[in-house]
């Protein structure tokens, strides 16, 4: 049951605030089970003390559907002070009310069908180049690669740089900032947060370069910042630079680092289950799936949509969700004051049992029509969030790993190189803490 608070007799959640100041953060930046070890001694609703603020844990769809359903009244838009101040206070991430929603219809357009069919053939031929240079190495370790391969995509496709140094010089700069974007706030040369803010600069100062550079330029590009150089609102005042530096780092973070975390997802998981792969190939045969992929012909592969969502569903990239309570209020009978702050829990959203029978498993069916279990209950399949802030670049996101997967399974095989961990390294994204090291070929 959730109702507006009309008293203050409810209790707060179960849990512990931890040790003074600190609170809890390092063992929530450390221990991968955190969340879980804590769900199962308190339930679906308990407190704890992060980044500095007592924050109010939720998972489950019910929790979900509260917490989308009442954003803007009960909650606003918010993230640890690390990763605010690394976005920065222009960035659509950090932005609420009003504000927000007109800046997210300027930048929608980025990413509505007609751009992202625009995108594919690039897409295509960026992934083909990759796919080529690791057949000529034939074993690597994976995960740097993947990273490198995002950049580029997002890079390129989304603000238009090109291939060579100044790709591969900011690629080294943003693996800096993105690793200082959850972390303890200690802004020391030294520190990971002191670093990332130096990066942050250097990135901006690139960003404002390559905007002023378009500018200039005669006839506007399709990619995401030629759209967002042109978008007006109904009042027809575009983005200012400020804004839109904050914007394009905003875009390179959505669309490179979660998306480099699914692609090695995706990877382990189809590896470890060679099945899934020979079910892939054989929906290629029957679609006619050639060199050159359109959006018509991705409508017809349901089962590569089937593996995308399980690889989504058991590794999603973005383990939770930050809000902060402006207005007290009740979930389950227990109080959430006002100034507190919550996390939704994405990951222990995707384990709940009585939606996704044995959740452990890899089970790319559970996703077909017949069983549909995602569409069971609301909210119960949230890898990007959901209601008014959903992920922007969803639609971009899915896309890539569908290009990649296709191209991937038709021409090559990988298989994992033994002695190598690969439990998952969760900060700031899901990733094996040995890289991911393969061989890699191209099939006979």
């Amino acid at each position: 049951m959730t109702t507006t608070d009309t008293s203050r007799s409810l209790p707060l959640p179960p849990g512990s605030f931890g040790w003074p100041i600190i609170g809890e953060t390092i063992s929530f930046l450390r221990d991968r089970d955190f969340n879980q070890k804590r769900q199962k001694k308190y339930g679906s609703v308990y407190r704890s003390h992060i980044f500095g603020q007592p924050t109010v844990m939720l998972s489950g769809s019910e929790a979900n559907r509260f917490l989308f359903t009442h954003d803007n009244s009960y909650f606003a838009a918010t993230w640890p002070y690390s990763t605010r101040t690394l976005l920065g206070s222009l960035s659509l991430a950090t932005q609420s009310g009003t504000l927000h929603q007109q800046r997210r219809r300027l930048m929608a357009q980025a990413f509505v069908p007609k751009a992202l069919a625009g995108y594919l053939p690039r897409m295509e031929k960026i992934t083909h180049q990759y796919l080529a240079k690791w057949e000529e190495w034939g074993e690597m370790t994976w995960y740097p690669q993947l990273r490198n391969y995002t950049f580029d995509i997002a890079s390129i496709l989304l603000i238009g740089t090109e291939t060579g140094s100044e790709t591969a010089a900011l690629s080294q700069i943003f693996q800096t900032w993105t690793e200082g974007l959850f972390s303890i706030p200690l802004n020391l040369p030294w520190s990971r947060f002191g670093k990332a803010m130096r990066c942050r600069q250097l990135l901006l100062d690139k960003i404002e370069e390559i905007v002023r550079r378009r500018q200039q330029e005669n006839t506007p590009r399709n990619d995401a910042l030629g759209l967002l150089l042109e978008a007006r609102d109904e009042e027809g005042n575009g983005l200012t630079l400020e804004e839109l530096k904050d914007q394009v780092l905003l875009l390179l973070f959505a669309g490179h680092e979660t998306v480099t975390s699914s692609l090695a997802s995706l990877c382990l998981l189809l590896a470890q289950h060679p099945e899934a792969i020979a079910k892939l190939r054989e929906e290629q045969q029957q679609v006619g799936c050639s060199d050159s992929l359109t959006m018509d012909l991705f409508k017809q592969m349901t089962y590569l949509e089937q593996v995308v969502k399980e690889v989504l569903r058991k590794v999603p990239p973005v383990g939770g969700g930050f809000r902060r309570v402006v207005n007290s209020c009740e979930f389950n009978d227990y109080r959430i004051p006002e100034g507190w702050m919550i996390l939704y829990q994405i990951n222990q959203t995707h384990q709940d049992e009585a939606v996704y029978p044995h959740p452990e498993e890899f089970d790319p069916d559970r996703f077909g029509a017949d069983r549909a279990e995602d569409k069971q209950k609301p909210f119960s399949f949230v890898p990007f969030g959901g209601g008014v802030r959903e992920c922007l670049g969803k639609a971009f996101a899915l896309l890539v790993m569908r290009v990649f997967a296709t191209h991937l399974v038709r021409n090559y095989r990988w298989e994992l190189l033994p002695d190598q961990d690969l439990e998952l390294v969760t900060v700031p994204t899901p990733h094996p803490r040995d890289g991911l090291r393969v061989r890699f070929r191209r099939r006979d």
